[in-house]
């Protein structure tokens, strides 16, 4: 069976498998489907997008914060808060990403968005 597709802007952004192609639609390999990319020559799969965990385990951020060579400066940030800031790092099983003494800490070191979202994707993956 023949699979067509409608392309606009260089994505395609519809397919037909009924037969006849449909005016504007152009022949393609099976696996082609909306969300596939074309060049005028070659129709590629979309980029997946990373999946930014929204939270790691604490021996994750722990090791995370060892290698990228944070952790006496966070444990220092740490020691000058208050007791449940201090019990909750020490005590956690997860750090959230969302959690609002989370994102002061991390406001603290200067980070952006995007370091953070950097920070949790390589906690991950310890």
């Amino acid at each position: 069976m023949s699979n067509f597709v409608l392309i606009e802007n260089g994505i395609v952004v519809q397919s037909d498998r009924s037969g006849a192609a449909p005016e504007g639609f152009v022949e393609a390999d099976e696996s082609v489907c909306p969300g596939f990319l074309f060049d005028g020559e070659t129709f590629t799969p979309p980029p997946i997008e990373p999946v930014i965990p929204d939270r790691v385990s604490a021996r994750q951020f722990k090791l995370q914060l060892l290698s990228a060579g944070l952790l006496a400066e966070v444990e220092a940030w740490i020691a000058s808060q208050g007791a449940a800031v201090q019990i909750a790092y020490d005590n956690s099983g997860s750090f959230v990403r969302s959690d609002p003494t989370m994102q002061a800490g991390f406001a603290a070191l200067g980070f952006t968005g995007a370091q953070v979202d950097a920070f949790f994707t390589a906690a991950a993956a310890l």
